[in-house]
Parts: C-alpha cells; structure tokens; sequence
C-alpha cells in the first residue's frame, strides 16, 4: 500500500525513546524528512544517527523543554515547517487526588497539555498552508478515568476534547486532527510502572511479569503498533479520518 508520504517532513516531539522514538522510524522507512524534538541533546543526536544510517533520510534535531511556553514558535521556526505535527512528549505520574500535589499538577499539564496545546498554535500556519496532519497521542486514561492516575485521566481527557473539537475548525483549512490513545505498551516507563504495582498488590517487584501476563493476548502492545497506526493516519490513505481518537489497547475498554 503506498502511503503517499515520501518527501514529506514530519516534526515529533518526545522523540528519543520509547512510542516517540518508534514513530520516527516508522516515518522514516516511508521516505519522510524528520525533525526530532526533545529534551536531551545527547539522545537526539544518538536518535539521528540511528535513523539517518538505517533509513538514510534526512533527520534535523531541536533541543527544547515544551513545558516553557516560550520555547514554541523557536521550535516551528526552527523546523522550517512542516507536514505533519505528533505530539507525544510528556508522560504524567500516577497518584491519586490526595496524594498529588497542584504543583504536580501543573509541573506535568505544562508539558503534556500545555505543551501539545501551544505547539499546535505555533504550527498551525505552515500546517495550514501545506493541508497538513497533526496526531495528538494521549493515553486510554482519558476515556477510562483512574482515581489512581487522576492528573493523568483528567490531562488525556482535555486533549481528547482538545482534538475533537480543533479538527472541526482546522478543517476549514483542509487540516486533519486526529488522536491516538494508547492503551498499555512495553515501554521502560510501562515496565517501570507495573513494577510498582506488583510491589503494591504481592509486596515484591519481581512478580511484574504475572501482571504483564494478565494484559490482553498476555503482552503489551508494542511501541512499533502504535507507530505504524500513527503513519497510517498521517497518509493520504486516511484522508477523510478527522476528529477521531483511535484506541489501541487490545479491547481492555
């Protein structure tokens, strides 16, 4: 299936490691010109180099921390424009109410709300003038609320209506805006996470992998299946799909 994406210049924040850094690649066994954004300049490098000798495209660094709402129109000027918009950097900690702190609140809603909100708007002209993509991924969370994940379910469900709602008038200048929610994926940061649960639930962090087992299919999904649905949606094979948010959590909703 020809995708229809060679050439085009993809800008991805959140891009070192992980579902971000997945994505990358899958833009570039496509053919795309990429720009990797992100916080440390030592990952972004090591990312490039990976990509450029594997891939052979064109891949462009941007050192930026999303949380500083200064740091915005640097990145899109930076970027020399582009095609397609993912936004993926930020991941909120768990916590219930009381036990999260408002200064966690915002530490963590600056980068991953704030922070796709306010790229977005400095993107959105060369956005506009190309009839471009922007992919919002967020998290199951945001449409199955967790007292245990509160800042986190309350975060992903304002960019879910974020999403919904801006593609209505993006497509007014034959903009797409889509969403992509993640259900459990094997990630450092997932693995991490279950560990902390099973030393909750058993008392012990060895017996994460019982709780991996228990997932649907007994596995989480891989970062690359939420990448190649990410392309996907991006492509001219996708063009009438705007204002959806796509889950990929194995039907545990």
């Amino acid at each position: 299936m020809d995708l229809e994406l060679s050439g085009k210049k993809v800008l991805i924040t959140g891009s070192t490691k992980g579902i971000g850094l997945a994505i990358a690649r899958s833009f570039a066994k496509e053919g795309c010109e990429l720009v990797l954004v992100a916080r440390t300049g030592a990952l972004l490098t090591e990312a490039a180099a990976s990509i450029e000798s594997t891939f052979g495209t064109s891949v462009t660094t941007i050192a930026a921390d999303l949380s500083d709402p200064h740091i915005f129109h640097h990145v899109a000027e930076e970027s020399g424009g582009m095609d397609i918009l993912v936004n993926n950097a930020g991941a909120i900690p768990p916590g219930n109410l009381l036990g999260t702190g408002i200064a966690d609140w915002k530490r963590a809603w600056d980068l991953k709300v704030f922070g796709y909100i306010g790229l977005t708007q400095a993107c959105y002209p060369d956005l506009a003038s190309r009839r471009g993509v922007v992919v919002n991924i967020i998290g199951a969370a945001g449409s199955h609320p967790q007292p245990a994940y509160i800042a986190g379910s309350s975060g992903n469900a304002a960019l879910m209506s974020f999403t919904t709602g801006f593609a209505q008038e993006a497509r007014q200048d034959g903009v797409r805006v889509v969403g992509v929610n993640p259900g459990p994926v094997s990630t450092e940061r997932f693995r991490m996470l279950l560990q902390a649960q099973a030393e909750r639930e058993f008392g012990t962090s060895r017996r994460w992998p019982e709780l991996m087992a228990s997932l649907p299919f007994g596995r989480a999904a891989r970062p690359e299946e939420i990448a190649d649905t990410v392309v996907f949606l991006s492509s001219a094979r996708s063009t009438y799909t705007s204002g959806a948010i796509v889950a990929i959590d194995g039907a545990m909703a």
